[in-house]
């Protein structure tokens, strides 16, 4: 007996030495005592879910007001198109009552009254003062105005109607007259309604294409925001589209100026603009764009004789008289700059103009105040007169220069 207690409290002394009570005692007193069961000694961390019995029923009437608002918005979404569906039924039989009881000979008004009371003849007039020759460009011109004339008058008597394409396509050389039609036409689409202001904007690759990934969008939406309510003239349209690059930021501006073509093409005119095998090439990779557009325009080069002409419209706007006799020399000067590289009709002209001026001056400058001719004193003739020898110095630059300056003359 006496050695079987000996074994036993051998037995519990061993099992006493691995106990982990005193441990645990020991750790539970480092952070606040036995009588706190959260180690950290707060109750912050103590889960409190499911002590708010309300909590389901909240949670159940926001689905339940989440729900009653879709509806609700759902229902009068539909009682506006309801609305809208019968003011156009509403409408249209009113027309058709209209067209009906209307006596066969009721007046529209004469096409000569539209033209001159929406002022629409005075822009074709300016037209034909501010462009010479170009008969074909004009006839396209005139042939919009009639439609859009037209197409007024058969409003007027209840016809159905709807807004033409009027998107636009000007293919030419420079100095061709192209941003001149251009602003006309703006005008007179502001005349007979079709836009809200008229006006032209400019833009250029550079206007609408950015430089860097998120900066093309922008760009384009700040020009076309611009060109709202007129017409948005893109210059060399087809260098928005890259072929041998296709992460050219190009065809992000296309890409939505098609949609602004589409979709708001009641507000705004797209016109594109540039050498016409270029514009060529431009539409046969951009379908959507040739497409949208339903008036293509050619503008052909002057002729020297044209240009001429063109030369002694802009002397007399800038108060010259150019001499009878000078006009031959200038037109053989065209002739000459004709077979050059860079030649851009009406604009070469106006380089022209401005270097016959200069040579005018320094003629003038020559006789009166270096050589003292007439006391120093010179008439109004002589400040007005542009003569033969002040296009005779360009003539002799072409004639005279080196090859490689000619294009300079």
């Amino acid at each position: 007996m006496k050695f079987t207690a000996a074994v036993c409290a051998i037995l519990v002394a061993s099992t006493g030495a691995f106990s982990p009570a005193s441990v645990s005692r020991t750790s539970t007193q480092l952070y606040g005592g036995a009588g706190n069961p959260n180690p950290f000694g707060t109750k912050s961390l103590d889960y409190q879910g499911g002590t708010d019995p309300n909590a389901k029923t909240v949670r159940l009437r926001d689905r339940l007001q989440e729900a009653d608002t879709e509806r609700r918005k759902a229902k009068e979404a539909a009682e506006a198109r309801e609305r809208a569906a019968e003011i156009r039924r509403e409408e249209r039989q009113k027309k058709i009552d209209y067209m009906n009881n209307m006596p066969d000979d009721t007046p529209a008004g004469t096409v000569d009254e539209y033209m001159f009371k929406e002022g629409v003849q005075d822009q074709l007039d300016k037209l034909d003062e501010d462009l010479v020759g170009l008969n074909a460009v004009k006839k396209r011109v005139k042939e919009i105005a009639a439609l859009l004339v037209l197409d007024k008058m058969r409003r007027k008597l209840g016809f159905e109607t709807s807004v033409p394409s009027l998107h636009m396509s000007f293919t030419g050389a420079p100095g061709t007259g192209k941003t001149t039609v251009a602003v006309r036409m703006g005008q007179i689409l502001a005349k007979m309604g079709y836009s809200r202001r008229g006006h032209v904007v400019l833009a250029t690759r550079d206007d609408l294409v950015g430089q860097y990934v998120g900066h093309t969008a922008p760009k384009t939406k700040e020009m076309i925001k611009k060109a709202m309510g007129g017409m948005l003239l893109v210059d060399e349209a087809y260098y928005l589209y890259n072929a041998a690059n296709d992460r050219d930021y190009g065809q992000e501006s296309i890409e939505i100026l098609l949609n602004v073509m589409e979709n708001n093409r009641d507000d705004l005119v797209v016109a594109v603009a540039g050498y016409k095998d270029r514009m060529d090439k431009f539409f046969s990779y951009i379908p959507g764009m040739m497409s949208r557009i339903g008036n293509h325009i050619n503008f052909p080069n002057y002729t020297p004789d044209e240009l001429v002409e063109i030369a002694g419209l802009m002397a007399g706007q800038l108060e010259y008289d150019i001499q009878p006799e000078a006009f031959p020399v200038f037109k053989s000067y065209i002739e000459k700059r004709m077979d050059l590289p860079y030649f851009s009709n009406a604009r070469t002209v106006r380089n022209a103009m401005d270097r016959a001026r200069m040579n005018s001056a320094i003629r003038l400058f020559d006789r009166f105040a270096i050589n003292g001719e007439n006391g120093g004193v010179c008439t109004v003739d002589d400040l007005k007169a542009i003569t033969p020898d002040d296009f005779q110095v360009l003539l002799d630059d072409i004639v005279n220069s080196d090859a490689s300056k000619r294009i300079f003359a």
